[in-house]
């Protein structure tokens, strides 16, 4: 089995855009009597510490593929046409069915759907390669999932810890039982006060990362430690310098020479108001495998970086992991001749399925990926050639313009989460300094049809490492073939 390898008990979870959701409860949901049932295809996310299956493509039954009766049974000549398909796309084969009003909740399973499951699980396992996926959907649409791990003692089970439905907004189905709901203190009390106790549950549970932990990343950490989040990763490689204290949230001048992530979480577990936290650092760049892994156990991921490469990696796994991923940056304007201030702006914006990219959005540019992982960025020689005004001399900043970003990206989380303030998603949102306003760019912009962000929705490892410097039409359309 070429996944669930490296960690002795993985977590497990189930995630899928938006759009196939929606289509999946149409069709199972549409009788409140009968069960219903369908077939789906997956590709593995393999993190550090969890397993997800990432449903991409979803078959649904034809004339003579099932028979129902209250209860559905599926018919040999279903099975065997997903078998096929799923071994022409290398993929993970996936059963979805429901469960009749006035089912409610993550659901248990029936007798009936244990020995369903467990009889799918050997075949499936032989011809993909892949461990085989159970799926329910209860009547309020309420998803609750197990994974079946196949070897020569048979086949057993283990229960997803959550299942995502990621698009404009992220909702989430949780296993209590393994993922209970937080205890509340009285420090919450004015919290929830302003989201509610359920909104609460949802957040604090979500595992949250930080991929950056400078300026802004070390505020959004201390946002998220007082808000009652229970789990967070961080990802930095990162030493604290003297040039640094101006900005990071927390460090002193005893912390030269210390990890940023180091100094986050010291900053993490103080100002944590919930009961229990998980703080996990890793010190490497997402750019390679063990922050790449590591950024894969993650529900939400905040882009707290200044480079291209490391956005361009955030950018792939937006899409190809469904994991949304909340990007901003700031740009600071000095004279060209006498270097004085003359403006700033940042900018903040939430990427992944039913939005636009950062490469479409102009975040980055894949040609400065190029010369970033051609180590140009950090050869003096190569930035002395540059005009002064140039874009990778704009490292200037001062903390009451970190502050304000920080503050923004995590609005923008909240409001994918909660939706309390009426809205699934604002928009890329821009902050003009000189003007004092904040300007919506407005939901109307579109990734190009070459995309290849788009392209790798839901495809997960398939597409590790993040193939920057490709020809992204080429590879964009080959995708779209399958």
């Amino acid at each position: 089995m070429k996944s669930l390898e490296g960690t002795s008990n993985p977590e497990f979870s189930v995630a899928m855009p938006a759009a196939e959701h929606k289509e999946l409860a149409a069709h199972l949901l549409k009788s409140k009597k009968e069960e219903d049932v369908a077939f789906a295809l997956y590709k593995p996310s393999d993190g550090a510490r969890r397993f997800t299956a990432l449903i991409y493509k979803i078959i649904f039954p034809e004339k003579g593929d099932r028979i129902q009766h209250g209860n559905v049974e599926i018919t040999p000549q279903y099975f065997k046409r997903v078998c096929q398909i799923a071994c022409s796309e290398n993929a993970g084969i996936a059963l979805l069915h429901s469960h009749p009003s006035p089912s409610i909740g993550w659901q248990g399973m029936s007798p009936d759907d244990i020995t369903t499951e467990q009889s799918y699980s050997p075949t499936c396992a032989t011809l993909t390669d892949l461990p085989f996926i159970g799926l329910t959907l209860s009547s309020d649409e309420t998803w609750s999932a197990r994974i079946w791990k196949s070897d020569k003692f048979g086949s057993r089970r283990q229960d997803a810890v959550t299942v995502r439905i990621v698009g404009k907004r992220l909702q989430v189905s949780y296993n209590d039982f393994l993922l209970p709901v937080p205890e509340f203190k009285d420090t919450f009390k004015r919290t929830l006060t302003v989201w509610g106790a359920d909104n609460h549950a949802h957040l604090a549970r979500l595992r949250v990362g930080i991929v950056g932990l400078g300026s802004v990343g070390s505020i959004v950490a201390e946002h998220l430690a007082r808000m009652g989040m229970e789990r967070v990763v961080l990802i930095d490689f990162d030493e604290v310098q003297e040039h640094n204290l101006d900005r990071l949230s927390g460090a002193t001048l005893e912390d030269i020479g210390n990890l940023k992530i180091s100094v986050a979480e010291r900053q993490l577990r103080r100002a944590a108001t919930a009961r229990a936290i998980d703080v996990i650092g890793l010190p490497y760049p997402i750019t390679e495998e063990k922050g790449y892994r590591g950024a894969l156990d993650c529900d939400v991921l905040f882009s707290c970086v200044d480079r291209p490469w490391p956005r361009s990696v955030l950018n792939h796994i937006a899409y190809s992991h469904l994991i949304p991923v909340i990007d901003g940056g700031i740009a600071v304007r000095l004279n060209s001749i006498t270097g004085m201030f003359e403006g700033a702006d940042w900018q903040v914006q939430t990427v992944g399925p039913d939005r636009a990219c950062l490469c479409c959005l102009k975040a980055f540019d894949p040609s400065h990926v190029s010369t970033e992982r051609d180590g140009k960025l950090d050869d003096p020689s190569y930035l002395t050639g540059l005009p002064q005004d140039h874009l990778f001399k704009r490292n200037e900043n001062i903390f009451p313009f970190s502050t304000n970003l920080a503050s923004l990206e995590v609005m923008q989380f909240i409001e994918m989460v909660t939706s309390m303030g009426g809205t699934e998603y604002y928009g890329p949102q821009r902050y003009s300094y000189n003007h004092g306003f904040i300007r919506l760019l407005g939901e109307d912009n579109q990734c190009t049809e070459e995309c290849f962000y788009q392209a790798g929705l839901a495809q997960g490892d398939t597409l590790f490492p993040a193939p920057i410097g490709h020809d992204h039409a080429a590879a964009a359309a080959k995708l779209r073939q399958k």
